[in-house]
């Protein structure tokens, strides 16, 4: 018995052997998944990017806002001089918070009044918009000579700081990512399971025909499922959109051509349909986590961080986000729009290069 086993076993190992990509991703994935959960998933909101109109700009001023970076929670990105640009700054993403002091701060505190300031957060997340008020609340109670400033918050974008506004906009993205990556890649790996990929090939369609039948039909059912989505969004939960829903879906065409070049990258590299979902994981899975759909990237180391700047699910949330919650256009998103039709154009540009050459 023990022989008849041991043979099982030894033709499992040789098994194995032969399918070295499974084999790779299976060692691989584990490793990832530590590394990703150790260092990208941080639950503790700090370093919040944080933006500055100090109209007194005196010591008292100066020494409030030290209060504040002090404490490790807020870090000053940028100080600048008028309203108008601390709504920009914010807009663009590159703070996440505004501290306005008035010419009279340093005046009312010395007179023994309690001097007023205001506080503009970005309410687009609402887990580092809750932490952003506590702090700098009690930060407010005898922050200045003992004596408490007036500290008046607004809350911009989603005043209500419901979480389902931020989650919907990054599951449309998601959805599209999803839907395009794995039916792409499983559109030619099913072909060449089947054994019919090459009677295709011996045909005279040519590559690119071949690529172009298989790739629009799924093009039509990702935006199909965001169009669905977005409804669902809309008039089930009731998430407004701000912006433009023509621009929004102008500029997932940009994103579409991203994945749908991973998508054609995993079929040329995949030999069946379990390792174009093995593939596929390990693509999705940092996607997730690095992309800034549910962890705040500003929390993550700076390694880590920079990983997600691989990943186009990163720019296109930004833009989601920008665009449903914000309401702001391509004058402001032009960094993510610009950074996501190059990565688009690239990734599917060589993933369509292999695919043909794989035909040939």
């Amino acid at each position: 018995m023990i022989a008849r086993v041991w043979s099982v076993v030894i033709k499992e190992f040789i098994q194995i052997r032969r399918d070295p990509r499974t084999l790779a991703i299976v060692l691989a994935l584990p490793v990832m998944q530590l590394i990703l959960f150790g260092y990208a998933i941080n639950t503790t909101v700090d370093h919040i990017a944080t933006v500055v109109l100090d109209q007194a700009r005196d010591a008292q001023s100066r020494r409030f806002l030290a209060s504040f970076f002090n404490t490790g929670y807020f870090d000053m990105t940028a100080q600048v001089g008028s309203l108008n640009e601390v709504r920009q700054t914010i807009d663009a993403g590159s703070a996440r918070v505004g501290i306005i002091l008035p010419p009279t701060f340093s005046h009312d505190l010395l007179a023994g009044r309690s001097p007023q300031a205001q506080l503009l957060v970005d309410g687009s997340d609402p887990n580092t918009a809750q932490t952003a008020l506590l702090v700098a609340s009690t930060l407010a109670q005898g922050a200045a000579q003992g004596h408490a400033v007036d500290l008046r918050p607004v809350v911009l974008y989603n005043p209500a700081m419901q979480s389902i506004n931020f989650m919907i906009p990054g599951l449309l993205g998601l959805i599209m990512q999803f839907q395009t990556l794995l039916l792409t890649a499983f559109a030619v790996v099913r072909e060449r399971e089947r054994g019919t990929l090459e009677q295709l090939v011996v045909t005279p369609i040519k590559p690119w025909e071949l690529m172009l039948g298989k790739i629009l039909p799924y093009v039509a059912v990702a935006f199909a499922n965001m169009l669905f989505a977005s409804a669902i969004g809309r008039f089930w939960f009731g998430v407004e959109f701000a912006g433009s829903f023509a621009l929004l879906v102008a500029l997932a065409g940009l994103f579409v051509l991203s994945s749908l070049g991973l998508g054609l990258l995993v079929s040329t590299v995949s030999q069946t349909q379990t390792q174009a979902m093995q593939m596929a994981l390990f693509i999705m899975l940092p996607s997730i986590i690095l992309s800034g759909f549910v962890f705040a990237r500003e929390n993550m180391p700076h390694p880590i961080r920079e990983l997600g700047l691989l990943i186009p699910l990163t720019y296109f949330l930004q833009i989601l986000r920008g665009v449903i919650l914000k309401g702001v256009g391509v004058e402001v998103l032009w960094p993510q729009v610009l950074a996501l039709a190059v990565f688009g154009v690239v990734v599917f540009g060589l993933s369509a290069n292999r695919f043909r050459k794989t035909m040939d």
